[in-house]
């Protein structure tokens, strides 16, 4: 039997247990997107979780949704990751940038340029967005053209390869948790009647011409995604019949060879099943609310290669060791978890329901 003790390669990165650090929004990076000088000593900490997967780093402009979320879309934005990613080899763990692209999930207030967000339709999320002036209802956004579409890929394109020169050892594509991607995945954010809308293979295929430019760009061994299957977040609702096309996407994510699929499920256990079996390569299964007695299960099933770790990682930078020992684990405090102080959860209102899990 596989336990969380067993090392495994993802990718082409060699880790000695089957933890990982989940993706966590903290929303303190400098106004132009910059990782801000507390980054470094922040995934430092937490560098014996072994696979870091960073919060989500928007690959342009348009990319961002919320106060103070770090890019990697500039020269800043790569100089300022440079001394993170050095900060995490040197503690002993490997990095993987997340690229988010939030789509509908913002407010023109939060953004460089101030505009109007962009989505697969034009359909507002029905949701209230954290700013400088308090919470303000999300916009409607503007759909994006076929041609738009296109130069958002090559957005994604030229963020991992920002990435991978300052110092990452792969991207993590974020397909999931109500952001654009999987805002075309969704029938009622997505009424397209063009070739990005209407069938699961419509649908699905923004996602993939992703992470094809992705997989060309840096390599499928740099490369994994994060899905969120049935996850009603940012207003979203797949629907029936939603799990097709889930079946449907790693199906065809499968031949680019990705190191990873990151799961964050929502209890569908058959669909849960059946990635498993079409998906060739290191499956990440995040169980949200799980009991601590719990968080090695799926791994020592077969069901997941590795155990992400979000929160509680925030409260205990020694996790690790914690579950080693069976340690108790200190108290995370969520009114914390957001914001630009120098207090490991700095105190700033809450950006998003999703933003840390």
């Amino acid at each position: 039997m596989t336990t969380l003790w067993d090392p495994i390669t993802v990718g082409n990165v060699h880790l000695n247990h089957r933890l990982a650090m989940a993706p966590m929004t903290r929303s303190r990076a400098q106004a132009d997107g910059t990782p801000g000088e507390l980054t470094a000593e922040y995934y430092a900490q937490r560098a014996s979780l072994g696979l870091i997967i960073t919060e989500g780093v928007q690959p342009s402009d348009d990319g961002q949704g919320y106060i103070n979320t770090p890019g990697i879309y500039t020269d800043a934005h790569v100089a300022g990751w440079q001394p993170v990613t050095d900060a995490i080899h040197s503690a002993g763990g490997a990095v993987f940038l997340q690229l988010m692209h939030v789509g509908r999930m913002s407010h023109p207030d939060n953004t460089p340029h101030h505009r109007t967000p962009v989505a697969p339709s034009a359909i507002a999320p029905g949701l209230a967005m954290f700013t400088a002036k308090g919470m303000q209802d999300a916009p409607t956004p503007r759909a994006l053209t076929v041609t738009e579409i296109q130069s958002t890929v090559q957005d994604f394109r030229t963020a991992a390869a920002a990435a991978i020169r300052a110092g990452a050892d792969g991207v993590e594509i974020h397909a999931a948790n109500g952001y654009l991607l999987h805002q075309f995945f969704a029938p009622n954010a997505n009424e397209r009647t063009d070739e990005y809308g209407g069938s699961v293979e419509n649908r699905a295929r923004f996602a993939l011409e992703v992470a094809a430019a992705v997989v060309e760009e840096i390599g499928a061994e740099r490369t994994g995604i994060r899905i969120s299957p049935a996850a009603k977040i940012g207003g979203l609702n797949e629907g029936p019949g939603s799990a097709d096309l889930y079946r449907h996407l790693v199906r065809e994510l499968a031949p680019l060879n990705l190191a990873y699929v990151h799961l964050m499920h929502s209890g569908d256990e058959e669909l849960l099943r059946d990635i498993r079996r079409i998906w060739p390569n290191a499956l990440l299964v995040l169980r949200p609310g799980r009991a601590r007695a719990d968080l090695a299960k799926d791994v020592e099933a077969g069901l997941a290669d590795i155990a992400p770790i979000g929160s509680w990682a925030l409260a205990n930078p020694d996790v690790v060791e914690r579950l080693r020992t069976g340690a108790d684990f200190n108290e995370g405090d969520r009114t914390t978890f957001y914001g630009g102080g120098a207090a490991v959860n700095p105190d700033s209102p809450p950006v998003h329901p999703a933003a840390v899990g």
